[in-house]
């Protein structure tokens, strides 16, 4: 998980981590972060699909999605949180992503159009894994280079390995 080079942008607990297409890694885990504190459930959300109000009728029972006009307090509690979440991942993104998430309806569509966009499928996540294992077993110190630019490229593979 590779930070930008120059980063600029404050780190901000009141908007969250912008994505510009690049370092998803970094953003991903920057976004999980600012979701958990903003509000735990929220994350739930991201993970599982959507709420969405049922009701049961008729004999024998069927269970049919319910009308916004039989919605209770606790309904539109949940519902709200897909929004919520929606609307966290969207401001988080720039426009060329936005494209991308356009036509999602959850917050876990959105999040897991980003995922693989930016990870690849599970295939291609297995390949990066195996790759940065492989660079972690025969990880050692370059000519000419100083302990400090050794750790660094050191945690940036255990990060990558960690985000993947």
């Amino acid at each position: 998980m590779v930070a930008p080079p120059n980063f600029q942008e404050g780190q901000s607990t009141y908007r969250p981590p912008r994505f510009n297409g690049q370092y998803y890694g970094w953003w991903k885990t920057r976004m999980h972060n600012f979701i958990m504190a903003e509000d735990f459930e929220l994350w739930d959300v991201i993970c599982d699909e959507p709420f969405f109000p049922m009701k049961t009728i008729g004999d024998p029972a069927v269970t049919v999605p319910k009308i916004r006009k039989d919605f209770n307090d606790v309904d539109r509690k949940a519902i709200e949180k897909n929004f919520r979440a929606k609307i966290i991942l969207v401001c988080g993104i720039g426009p060329d992503e936005y494209n991308r998430i356009s036509s999602c309806q959850s917050a876990k569509e959105i999040w897991e159009a980003l995922q693989i966009a930016h990870e690849g499928t599970t295939q291609v996540k297995q390949s990066k894994i195996d790759m940065l294992t492989t660079g972690y077993e025969l990880f050692r110190l370059k000519d000419d280079e100083s302990i400090q630019d050794m750790h660094t490229r050191f945690t940036s593979i255990i990060n990558e390995l960690h985000s993947l």
